[in-house]
């Protein structure tokens, strides 16, 4: 009986502890775990070839991680890179590592996000990467919100990074929100889309006083991009199984809702939009490593037209724009070989 019992606790250790691990085969390392960063356990993955350069990855959304999707969309990098995701603070599982038991406007109230806690965040994430790896420098990626805390690291921190490779980047999201309203109005009414219309006339322009009605706006943007880009695979966005469970599933869909809260705002509820004082284009344009911007052609949320006003005026080592055709907002086959190319021109790699 004891020994029984012994195996059951044993067994019981084992399925506690079994995302927290790590593995290391040759060269390769594959690990899932928290650190504890700014006094909060914050969850990364850390994957690929130790001794190839390093990437940290700055998710969108906010609150969009992309670790449970990270095999599927960038195993094949791990041979040529060691691959760095984070959940960033309020998303995926190092939100659900404090969660309350309910997202209630009270918590929301009581627990304001802001950018320069991602960046903080961010920084501290980037240094305890370095000393881990024994590396001298990583290479950042932000892609749509993430493109936001990963400039103010880039401008803050030059020393720890090679270089900046930004997708979909964000310039000035509370004037870009009022050009989407009046582009996708346009195109709502040349498509006699008599639904899209009838929630348009009832959010009105931005700004919002209600987060819902932000995400009204950003359904039917995306409703458009989708229309007129070339989509993803959709294997790439099942699931990992060891994200696929309640308390995982939860926390990411809590997680993208107080994110989101924070990012537009929401005076009913007594929460300030981050996105309010963000113009990259007045502030965050001089940069002391390498930047290239991937970006789609086809770009509502974030316009080709405001990204190519943002690139002339960055003052950086060097620089380039890559304009993917057929792309949208978020990721196809195409923006993700249009991201590997400016990555490995930062590393060198040919």
């Amino acid at each position: 009986m004891k020994n029984l019992i012994a195996r059951k606790a044993n067994t019981l250790l084992l399925l506690l502890i079994l995302p927290l691990y790590t593995l290391a085969q040759g060269n390769q390392l594959r690990e899932r775990r928290f650190i504890t960063i700014n006094r909060i356990e914050q969850w990364i993955t850390i994957t690929g070839d130790k001794t190839k350069p390093a990437i940290l990855f700055m998710h969108g959304g906010p609150g969009s991680t992309m670790s449970p999707y990270a095999d599927n969309v960038y195993k094949e990098w791990e041979k040529d890179f060691v691959l760095i995701h984070w959940d960033q603070r309020g998303a995926g599982k190092t939100y659900g590592r404090t969660a309350p038991d309910e997202l209630s406007p009270a918590y929301l109230k009581a627990n304001p996000l802001t950018v320069d806690q991602i960046v903080d965040d961010g920084i501290k994430v980037a240094e305890y990467m370095l000393k881990y790896l024994g590396k001298q420098k990583l290479t950042l990626f932000g892609t749509s919100w993430g493109s936001i805390p990963a400039v103010g690291m880039a401008v803050k921190r030059p020393d720890l990074f090679n270089g900046y490779v930004g997708h979909s980047q964000v310039v000035e999201p509370l004037a870009n929100l009022i050009g989407d309203y009046a582009k996708i109005s346009a195109l709502v009414k040349k498509t006699n889309d008599e639904q899209s219309k009838e929630i348009l006339t009832a959010i009105d322009t931005p700004p919002y006083a209600s987060a819902r009605d932000a995400g009204k706006l950003f359904k039917i943007i995306k409703k458009y991009e989708r229309m007129a880009s070339t989509p993803s695979p959709d294997a790439w966005w099942k699931l990992a199984p060891e994200y696929d469970n309640a308390k995982d599933n939860q926390n990411r869909e809590d997680g993208d809702d107080y994110s989101f809260v924070n990012y537009v705002g929401d005076s009913k509820l007594g929460v300030k939009p981050m996105m309010a004082d963000i113009n990259f284009a007045k502030n965050y344009w001089q940069f002391n490593i390498p930047v290239y911007l991937v970006q789609g052609e086809e770009d509502i949320l974030t316009p080709a037209a405001i990204t190519k006003a943002y690139f002339a005026k960055i003052k950086a080592p060097a620089k380039q724009l890559i304009l993917v055709p057929k792309a949208a907002h978020g990721f196809n086959e195409a923006v993700l070989y249009a991201q590997l190319k400016a990555i490995k021109q930062v590393n060198g790699i040919k």
